[in-house]
């Protein structure tokens, strides 16, 4: 067991995890109190370093991408004294932070733990019920819908919708952004129907205007996380986009595979119509097929010149 306690909180190693329990000072931010302990399995966990400073140092910890909804949800954008995987250590413990980083380099050697993004969530996020006040309402989700309960200072058009009900099965996406307390933040809920809505924060029911108590606002991470950990996991996404594109590959073979194959096939070549712009687009999607290892250098080379006789 390694064990380093500081006025920031308490970070335990125990061979198999991590467990980082926020401290009761009141110098400790809202937000850490309020999500609580979290308990990192070592296999999400993709390095760890104690940074020496001359006053005090930091003990910091990188996860694997896509392993805690709460680093997916808020994007990278948690104020650093709100981040649970940063701990400030005293000068007098940095001996202590050394070594507890150093036991968990070698146990991440040992189980051969790899680097590569996550299939899923290796951390379940907060637990719900889970429910917010910030500036623009109250927010509060049960695990299987999101209800937005808006303030007297909210927009009319907010209120005059009423309290909005959203299914967790109809979001497709949490977009968060933190109140500085110089720039409004917002929490927003893409559903499907409003995907590619380009209504301000203050004026989309389906998302909250955060500009009022910075600490109090950043608490509506929280509903962010437990949202984002029910979601489909990015690498499902990701794997969506790759068979997009591949579909996107095939539908431009439909029109180039039988000449990159060496079939002959010339009913690609297109019509003597604006053949400069036709013959430069032609070009240089061949260029991508190229690029992106779809076609062969000979394939490239033969279509190529097929579609410039065409033309």
């Amino acid at each position: 067991m390694a064990e380093i306690i500081q006025r920031d909180g308490t970070w335990a190693f125990d061979g198999t995890s991590v467990r980082i329990t926020p401290g009761l000072h009141r110098s400790v931010p809202l937000f850490r109190q309020t999500y609580g302990e979290i308990t990192v399995p070592l296999e999400a966990v993709a390095g760890i370093v104690y940074e020496p400073e001359r006053k005090r140092g930091r003990l910091r910890m990188r996860l694997r991408e896509g392993a805690d909804p709460l680093l997916h949800a808020t994007g990278g954008r948690l104020p650093d004294r709100a981040d649970p995987y940063r701990l400030t250590v005293d000068v007098d413990r940095s001996g202590v932070a050394e070594y507890l980083a150093e036991e968990v380099r070698h146990a991440l050697l040992l189980d051969q733990v790899p680097g590569e993004p996550t299939k899923a969530y290796l951390l379940p996020g907060p637990p719900v019920p889970v429910s917010v006040r910030s500036s623009d309402g109250t927010v509060s989700f049960d695990g299987t819908q999101v209800r937005v309960d808006w303030a007297d200072t909210s927009d009319r058009v907010k209120r005059a919708t009423g309290p909005r009900v959203i299914n967790v099965g109809d979001v497709v996406r949490v977009e968060w952004l933190p109140n500085s307390g110089l720039e409004d933040g917002f929490l927003r809920f893409v559903t499907r129907e409003t995907v590619f809505s380009k209504l301000p924060a203050e004026k989309d029911p389906y998302a909250l205007d955060l500009w009022g108590n910075v600490s109090r606002d950043l608490l509506t991470a929280l509903v962010a996380t437990a949202v984002t950990a029910r979601l489909p996991h990015p690498s499902a996404h990701a794997g969506a986009e790759l068979e997009h594109g591949r579909d996107q590959e095939r539908e431009q073979l439909g029109e180039y595979g039988d000449l990159a194959r060496g079939r002959g096939l010339a009913a690609s070549v297109p019509p003597p119509s604006d053949h400069h712009d036709v013959l430069l687009r032609r070009l240089r999607e061949l260029g991508e097929l190229h690029r992106d290892g779809v076609l062969t250098d000979e394939e490239f080379t033969r279509t190529k010149a097929v579609v410039l006789r065409g033309f």
